[in-house]
């Protein structure tokens, strides 16, 4: 080993851990000494719900896991990212107050947790008062006290992270070294991009450092991750994937604990594993809720490997959890849906019977003339189905109403111009009456419009538009179809009526109207939409992938145009990899093309 030369401020620890500087590498590193009769380490990999800002509730969830682990005899117990504090923390971490009480939780923590080394995520500030002011950081908790920190190094700037804009990177990598009985090893901490390899995962170099690398080169022989990675479809394989290229490369085993639960649009699934210097999955956490992984060390094969839920599955969990997280964590006990016997509707009240169970749940029929018997058959029939309240408010005298207090006006209007305006009364009417329902009952509004609605704006500003949280304006509509069957098949009996899965889709403002008088094909829209929404494929290039000129130019349009409504939408639930949320950031005022 080389040389450990010791602080002199930590002299009087003796043998006791302390904070120093190797000297021949420039890193830090803490030394934590575990009693002497250990012959294996236990770690705990503790996957838990923070939420923003909730400094004293957060506190309390890491306690209750701590004290969990104790009882499972771990002797290491690792926490997510800025777990005290939140994440992700947005313009939140410029309140200094809560930036206080976050440092002050994480002393109460390490004096609670002495005994045992913890590993907990918090905004640290830079005592250099320079740049950002914070790091997001670390905490090395032993003994009753913070013996190290670390500062993660690689801040991203893409999709929904932003975290160049509040905390300044770390420049040197944390190896903390544990001792067990007569072995010790040597732990280096990083924090959730850090691990992510920019050339393997962008193709490119985007960072001019890989912390991993500095890591093992300053002599650590385990990689822990503290992480707040979001979920999308189909992204734990590739997470995986590059975790175990990784490892193979550096011949290191990793512990990567993520937290699970959802803040705002952004969701976690969870899914905390351990791998060993093979990139080989040892042990794996539940996705989508909080669970204790206890793996030891050293690593061996055989540990508890959940399986993940794959494709529609893992989309259905995500959005029941991010239900539940956002009524919960907002103060919502309830949900309220306005069902209209179409598809959107019913998955949409599906998933918020599970996430809130069904005597939670409120669906609300609003038919008017242009509603067909059959809208309304099954309306009530997912209502039975899914044994909830369900309520029948016609507005057809508030329609007819506002037609007459608006027509003096609509006839001064050219006679050729849109009846759309006509239509969206109804919408807008609904609308009013869902919002006066949900204000009277402290009711969470659910907007049921799905992503393809949205992308071109198949949808009413102030109509069907209204609520506190749109469940599916990131589920395309192929993929709502999908979701339906997937719930029914799951159940093992039909929660959502047959009929309005296969009848053609409508928005019933007008009479015989059907989505597809306005839109292609959903498969088709769905299509296009991935090239040009999510993959920013130009227009041109779209073409030559075979699609008509005359309807990518159409949609293209329609999905720019609309902008201005997807600005004043609900928080919506991210599921994709491009989500119309805090990652997406058009302009309105603009000529892209």
């Amino acid at each position: 080993m080389d040389e450990f030369i010791p602080f002199n401020v930590f002299a009087e620890f003796g043998t006791r851990p302390g904070v120093g500087y190797h000297a021949h590498h420039e890193y830090w590193f803490a030394l934590l000494e575990l009693p002497k009769d250990v012959a294996t380490l236990k770690f705990a990999l503790a996957q838990i719900d923070p939420t923003v800002g909730d400094i004293d509730g957060n506190t309390k969830l890491i306690l209750s896991a701590f004290e969990e682990a104790c009882e499972a005899g771990a002797d290491v117990v690792i926490f997510p990212e800025l777990c005290v504090f939140g994440y992700p923390p947005k313009d939140a971490v410029y309140r200094t107050d809560l930036v206080k009480r976050n440092v002050e939780a994480v002393e109460r923590i390490a004096r609670a947790c002495a005994g045992k080394t913890v590993i907990v995520g918090y905004v640290q500030p830079d005592a250099s008062g320079e740049g950002r002011g914070v790091f997001n950081a670390a905490a090395v908790c032993r003994d009753g006290a913070v013996q190290a920190s670390y500062a993660k190094t690689l801040l991203p700037t893409y999709d929904v992270f932003d975290e160049a804009r509040y905390f300044n990177p770390g420049t040197s990598p944390l190896t903390v070294e544990v001792k067990h009985g007569a072995e010790s090893i040597r732990v280096g901490v990083t924090i959730c991009e850090d691990l992510w390899n920019d050339a393997q995962f962008e193709g490119r170099r985007v960072y001019g450092q890989d912390p991993v690398r500095h890591s093992i080169d300053a002599g650590a022989e385990l990689i822990v991750n503290i992480s707040a990675s979001p979920f999308r479809a189909g992204m734990w394989q590739g997470r995986e994937q590059l975790f175990s290229s990784q490892m193979k490369v550096h011949q290191t085993p990793l512990f990567y604990v993520n937290q699970f639960g959802g803040n705002d649009d952004v969701l976690f699934d969870g899914a905390s594993l351990a791998m060993d210097a093979r990139g080989a999955v040892i042990a794996r956490a539940k996705a989508f809720e909080k669970d204790l992984l206890l793996v030891d060390w050293p690593v061996q094969a055989g540990g508890r490997v959940e399986a993940y839920p794959e494709d529609i599955a893992s989309i259905r969990a995500a959005l029941v959890m991010g239900i539940r997280d956002y009524a919960g964590k907002c103060g919502f006990h309830s949900a309220l849906v306005g069902v209209s016997g179409g598809v959107d509707s019913a998955v949409t009240a599906a998933l918020a019977v599970e996430a809130l169970g069904k005597v939670n749940v409120h669906a609300v029929a609003m038919p008017s003339r242009y509603s067909s018997d059959h809208s309304l058959e099954d309306a009530e029939a997912l209502a039975r189905l899914l044994d909830i309240r369900y309520t029948v408010i016609s507005i057809e005298q508030p329609h007819r109403a506002m037609e007459a207090a608006i027509a003096g006006l609509f006839a001064e209007a050219p006679a050729n111009a849109s009846t759309v305006a006509e239509e969206n009364i109804q919408a807008r009417i609904r609308g009013s009456l869902l919002m006066s329902v949900s204000n009277k009952f402290n009711s969470l509004l659910l907007t049921t419009g799905n992503k393809s609605e949205w992308a071109v704006g198949y949808c009413t500003l102030y109509g069907d538009m209204c609520g506190g949280l749109a469940v599916l304006n990131d589920v395309p509509k192929t993929s709502v179809f999908a979701l339906a069957r997937h719930i029914n098949e799951d159940a093992g009996r039909v929660l959502i009526p047959e009929r309005t899965i296969t009848k053609p889709p409508s928005a019933e403002l007008r009479a015989n109207q059907y989505d597809q008088d306005t839109l292609p094909p959903y498969d088709v829209l769905d299509a296009l939409l991935e090239h040009y929404v999510t993959q920013g494929v130009s227009a041109a290039d779209i073409v030559k992938k075979g699609f008509d000129r005359q309807l990518v130019d159409r949609v293209v349009g329609m999905v720019d145009r609309s902008e201005y409504k997807r600005k004043q939408s609900p928080v919506g639930l991210k599921v994709t990899s491009r989500a119309f949320g805090s990652g997406w950031r058009m302009p309105i005022a603009a000529k892209l093309r």
